[in-house]
């Protein structure tokens, strides 16, 4: 089901089945792709642990900075799925796949992106405040990993394609496939099997390289496959400029906010030792996972949001986005009683035979239970910014995220741990009112209806 098939009338019963049916159609497969794709991370984290507190912090530590190269080109490819989504409900699926293309353009050179990172790996690795052996390890870890920068762009922007014109069960195959191939490889080049080197931890980073690549070509070569049979028309420079005009704000905000995280991690909160940078990124991989549900139906309201547009119906965008956040905001609510109710259950796989009164588990319960009060609002804006995304409104959402991030948040953490000698749990508090207040803006903006003024998708010709 898309947009253009739920009721513009009817009784309020049968409208809400209708969207939560559609919801539930797109969003399932989009779990499972997000999910596989924290499954990759926290493989790698849990997989390295036994190798000691390095290895973790170097692994999961290392994952973050080698986003921080993939996401820049990662968000503006994410601008594709609102562009295949209104073109899809306006009928026209040629200029929908075109789309696609100018994504695998945006990949390309992400490509480049990547092996100028890997090169300046070292460098930059050797400027932050870590232990030397944290050091060394994520170097060889990064150096692997960002080669995998365009295959990693690519896979998003084919999602986005198949998910605007409402297929998110081939995106899903391909994260299937590079989960699996990924754990595999971490299995055999981790610590050694069947006659392989044991690498450590570069053999995580060389096993989610060639997992990510495998999975990526596989994808591809469907997406040139189906051009060949359904035509796609003439690719035009001024449609590729579109794509950038609305989708560099959009990756420019995920870079912006990726690097005030990347800071407050790097910065703030390596400062305070292994240990808590330890226990903290292992939360985070955790909620990595639990919250990948409820960004699968911000995903997929965005999804019914641009179908809704490109078919002339503007007027149910508040519906589907209040249905959606329902949805999202019940899932996290849940996930937050577990943090409340479960934390040894949940920290115990990163800290393999570690007491429970140890340091790693009293500051993990500690981050847990502020990581509970985060949730709702972690939902509120995920939806209100793919819904925002879908309509095209990215420009004035950069300048609004970009300066919650780095007038309040940035400056607030650094003060208070670097400066005023605060723990974790300040470090902690100022990531849940970011979130706090990123929401609100993003319900404010979304009040405002400008987005009901954007022209996202060009005039036909």
């Amino acid at each position: 089901m898309d947009a253009s098939e739920l009721p513009a009338s009817g009784t309020r019963a049968a409208g809400l089945g209708a969207t939560l049916r559609a919801l539930v159609a797109l969003a399932w497969p989009i779990v499972i792709s997000r999910a596989t794709q924290a499954v990759v991370g926290i493989a790698d984290a849990v997989m390295v642990a036994h190798l000691g507190e390095a290895a973790l912090a170097a692994t999961t530590t290392g994952a973050t900075n080698a986003l921080c190269v993939f996401i820049l080109p990662m968000g503006i490819v994410f601008i594709v799925q609102s562009f295949s989504a209104q073109l899809f409900g306006r009928g026209d699926l040629a200029g929908a796949r075109r789309f696609g293309w100018y994504g695998l353009a945006v990949a390309a050179g992400a490509q480049a992106l990547g092996i100028l990172g890997a090169a300046a790996a070292p460098h930059v690795v050797a400027r932050f405040a870590y232990a030397p052996d944290v050091r060394a390890l994520m170097s060889d870890y990064l150096q692997l990993r960002l080669l995998s920068a365009g295959a990693a762009v690519g896979m998003e922007a084919l999602a986005g394609y198949y998910g605007g014109v409402g297929d998110t069960r081939r995106p899903m195959v391909a994260n299937v496939a590079a989960m699996v191939l990924n754990v595999a490889g971490n299995w055999l080049l981790i610590d050694g099997h069947l006659g392989l080197p044991a690498l450590g931890v570069a053999g995580a980073a060389l096993a989610s390289t060639l997992s990510t690549a495998v999975a990526f070509l596989g994808l591809a070569a469907g997406f040139v496959r189906d051009g060949r049979r359904m035509g796609t028309g003439r690719l035009r420079a001024s449609e590729l400029w579109r794509v950038l005009r609305f989708g560099v704000p959009s990756g420019l905000t995920w870079f912006f906010e990726l690097l005030a995280f990347v800071f407050f991690v790097n910065v703030v909160f390596a400062g305070l030792g292994t240990t808590p940078l330890a226990a903290m990124m292992a939360v985070l991989q955790v909620n990595t996972i639990a919250f990948m549900p409820s960004l699968a139906f911000a995903s997929a309201g965005a999804i019914l949001v641009g179908q809704a547009i490109g078919a002339a119906h503007k007027d149910r965008v508040p519906r589907l986005l209040a249905v959606t956040f329902a949805v999202g905001a019940t899932w996290q609510l849940f996930v937050g009683l577990l943090y409340l109710v479960a934390p040894e259950v949940i920290l115990s796989p990163f800290a393999p035979g570690a007491s429970p009164e140890g340091a790693f588990h009293v500051i993990g319960r500690r981050v847990l239970l502020l990581a509970a009060a985060w949730q709702l609002f972690d939902a509120a804006a995920m939806v209100l910014g793919e819904g925002l995304r879908a309509a095209g409104d990215t420009a004035i959402v950069m300048w609004l995220r970009v300066a919650i991030g780095w007038a309040v948040f940035v400056p607030g953490s650094w003060i208070s741990v670097r400066w005023l000698g605060a723990g974790e749990a300040v470090a902690v508090g100022w990531l849940v009112l970011y979130l706090a207040l990123l929401a609100l803006v993003l319900w404010l903006r979304f009040r405002a209806g400008a987005w009901r003024r954007i022209e996202l998708v060009p005039e036909q010709p």
